[in-house]
């Protein structure tokens, strides 16, 4: 059977569906695909030497994931970001996540603790030197030690596009004031681990951490809202 081209491989390994959502990725993050704007589909078929079958995939994806709109006969246009999206992520987030922390407790060892003692101390350490990459990485990299404990893989799905919406596309310079009370809930989350607290680590992250009413002066501050 005759293989569908978008599932084709390219060099590295990568089929082109992989390829056409890396580059969306990569051209969201640095501002050149805009929200509001349309994409010129050809234009990036050209660039990237495919058909529009894989194009077409990638699209579709970005629909669901809630970064596009597909508008019949009109073309395919970037959604911005309301206020009203963060604070429907921060209330799927805090439901997620609050109960990965509770299927993962049972799983979580003195090294996952030290494990994110160590991320925590690098995140404060790199949140003057101005590298939103890194330290969004090192974000993503605490939460991903219960969450990856937690066993639910599907779960990892919905939050990982969820997360980029928020934080990649584009990539925003974060706020020093608001990151300090994150790495502040990130620590106390750490003792009520190690003290055994499990609902007191669950609640950080539920009522604190993704409480978006807790959050939402920084909020309208950091997406300029």
């Amino acid at each position: 059977m005759q293989k569908n081209e978008d599932d084709k491989t390219t060099k590295n390994g990568r089929s082109l569906r992989e390829l056409v959502y890396t580059y969306f990725c990569e051209q969201m993050k640095i501002g050149r695909l805009s929200p509001g704007n349309f994409i010129n589909q050809s234009e990036i078929c050209k660039e990237l030497q495919i058909s529009k079958a894989p194009l077409r995939d990638a699209l579709i994806q970005f629909e669901t994931e809630g970064f596009v709109s597909i508008l019949p006969r009109r073309g395919v246009i970037i959604n911005p970001l309301t206020l009203k999206d963060i604070a429907e992520s921060y209330e799927i987030l805090a439901s997620l996540e609050s109960e990965a922390v509770r299927s993962a407790y049972d799983k979580i060892e003195e090294h996952h603790l030290k494990n994110m003692e160590s991320i925590n101390e690098k995140l404060s350490q790199t949140l003057y030197d101005g590298k939103s990459i890194e330290y969004y990485g090192l974000n993503i990299d605490f939460h991903n030690i219960f969450i990856d404990l937690s066993g639910n893989t599907l779960l990892q799905k919905i939050v990982t596009p969820i997360k980029q919406r928020l934080y990649d596309f584009p990539l925003r310079k974060y706020n020093i004031e608001w990151e300090q009370e994150n790495i502040k809930d990130h620590a106390r989350f750490i003792i009520s681990l190690r003290r055994g607290n499990r609902e007191a680590a669950a609640n950080i992250i539920k009522y604190e951490h993704w409480f978006f009413p807790l959050n939402e002066k920084y909020i309208r501050q950091f997406y300029q809202l």
